[in-house]
């Protein structure tokens, strides 16, 4: 009489006993009950490896199952096995149409909940840019009803329009005030310089103190703009590829507003020096007015007809300068959103590329493509000096607060000095081959100034001997910017780091 197995009912190829139950298991069989369970499969009573006893028989031999021991039986064997196989497979073939339909249908139903997306997006962002330019608009209809009676005429010609309605001789009068006050202020101070002022000898001993990379949106990469609020320096105003505008305080090191509304880049970025209100353009043409508290945009400027390639703050606080691809430059008062006076060069017929105030604001310069620097007379609207010298597009232009000096880059690897007395250039700093100037910033006493490009150079004034270089970042740099009495440096870069260095 053979031995089986109490688990499979077959003769065990090595039988063995278990003294709990007095069963004979297959080894292999009983070995993996017991690591599973731990118990007798028979009585469930305790039972471990150790316990089980190897019987000693003689090599079994299996029977075979009376169903394989005919030809013809295991012919058919073979053809029950065939015709299962061929079912399973037109089994998964059914399964695998349908799933791919299934699939087919899903991604339909993605596409279009895409294209929805899509369009919601674009018809609130147009409506909330109605909304921006419908606010102002409302409290200007009276204004507006009365500026168009003496000019029912001349409907064809709205930039003449503006210019009649807009350069009033109340607001010429305003310019004229502040400059006479600025100019005051400047002589009484006379040449001295500011006690607080870094010394020449600290300021070479700067260094990298902070950096931060998380401002901007890290899939479109690059900080192309920059600007210190002018009464906290601790607060910096960033524009991004990204089409955002992001507040940042260094005192704190973190972001308090990240404005949303251009639909191209921002490539201009103003603080205002009293207000909790910036200013940032765009090439998608428009220049708009953000409040930081409120985190809007409460005024969108349409001066333009091209990309916008300058911002400057007139030294009132109410009106902004820009200057555009579309040659015009344009004076708006940034209460109302209104163009005062749009004017271009009609004889150079030439895309603008920068614009800064004076610091008096009764003048101010352009940048063109075609290497010119222009100076303009805000009051008469035209055009006064020309200081030619530089090959390719001005990129930067920087009035030193002491009123005299002016200094310009382009694509030419240098930087000039012009002494708007004498009306000359008085002194080239010559930079590496292929030197990219991107942005040029004098410190609010005029001793130093800053260039930022392929690295960051500081100079000092009248010597024009460099005193600090940089290089820590890893892109282009697009701007530079003192803070308070030159206590630290920032820059930011097409890295998208915004960095700071001071002692």
């Amino acid at each position: 009489m053979s031995l089986v197995c109490a688990i499979s009912n077959e003769v065990p190829e090595h039988p063995c006993v278990s003294p709990v139950s007095n069963q004979v298991f297959e080894r292999r069989l009983i070995e993996k009950y017991v690591a599973e369970n731990g118990t007798d499969p028979m009585n469930g009573q305790p039972l471990s490896e150790e316990q089980l006893i190897d019987i000693k028989v003689s090599h079994p031999i299996r029977p075979k199952a009376p169903s394989s021991t005919s030809i013809p039986a295991i012919l058919k064997a073979l053809q029950d096995e065939w015709d299962a196989v061929m079912l399973h497979s037109f089994t998964l073939r059914q399964q695998l149409q349908t799933t791919r339909q299934e699939l087919s249908h899903a991604l339909y139903q993605h596409d279009a909940a895409c294209r929805v997306i899509a369009r919601l997006t674009k018809e609130v962002t147009a409506a909330r840019e109605a909304l921006a330019t419908l606010k102002p608009q409302a409290g200007l209809v009276v204004a507006q009803a009365v500026a168009s009676q003496p000019s029912a005429g001349g409907a064809g010609e709205p930039m003449e329009v503006s210019e009649q309605v807009g350069m009033i001789p109340e607001i010429i009068q305003k310019l004229q005030d502040k400059a006479t006050v600025l100019t005051t202020e400047r002589k009484k101070r006379g040449k001295t310089v500011p006690e607080e002022l870094v010394r020449t000898e600290d300021l070479s001993k700067y260094r990298q103190v902070a950096t931060h990379a998380g401002l901007h949106s890290a899939s479109v990469p690059g900080i192309l703009s920059l600007d210190l609020c002018p009464s906290d320096t601790n607060k910096v105003l960033t524009g991004g590829a990204d089409k955002n505008v992001v507040v940042f305080d260094k005192k704190e090191e973190q972001i308090i507003a990240t404005l949303k509304g251009h639909t191209k880049k921002v490539t201009s970025v103003i603080y205002h020096p009293s207000q909790s209100v910036v200013f940032s353009a765009s090439p998608d043409s428009t220049i708009r007015v953000w409040s930081v508290t409120g985190g809007n945009c409460v005024q969108v400027v349409r001066a333009h007809e091209a990309s916008v390639t300058g911002l400057s703050l007139h030294a009132t606080g109410d009106y902004l300068l820009s200057s555009s691809e579309d040659q015009y430059w344009a004076f708006s008062d940034i209460q109302t959103g209104r163009v005062l006076t749009k004017v271009t060069d009609e004889a150079a017929g030439c895309a603008l590329t920068c614009a800064q105030f004076h610091p008096d604001g009764l003048i101010f310069g352009t940048g063109t493509a075609d290497s010119q620097i222009k100076i303009w007379d805000l009051k008469e609207r035209t055009n006064v000096a020309n200081f030619p010298g530089h090959i390719g597009p001005v990129t930067s232009i920087a009035f030193s607060e002491n009123g005299y000096y002016l200094a310009t880059g382009a694509q030419d690897s240098s930087v000039k000095l012009w002494d708007l007395r004498k009306l000359k250039n008085f002194k080239t700093i010559t930079l590496d081959n292929n030197y990219e100037v991107k942005s040029l910033v004098f410190d609010q006493s005029g001793t130093y100034l800053a260039v930022g490009g392929t690295d960051i150079r500081v100079y000092i004034c009248k010597q024009w001997s460099e005193v600090l270089n940089f290089t820590e970042h890893t892109g282009v740099v697009t701007g530079v910017a003192f803070g308070e009495h030159a206590q630290f440096l920032t820059s930011t870069g097409m890295d998208r780091s915004l960095k700071f260095y001071s002692l």
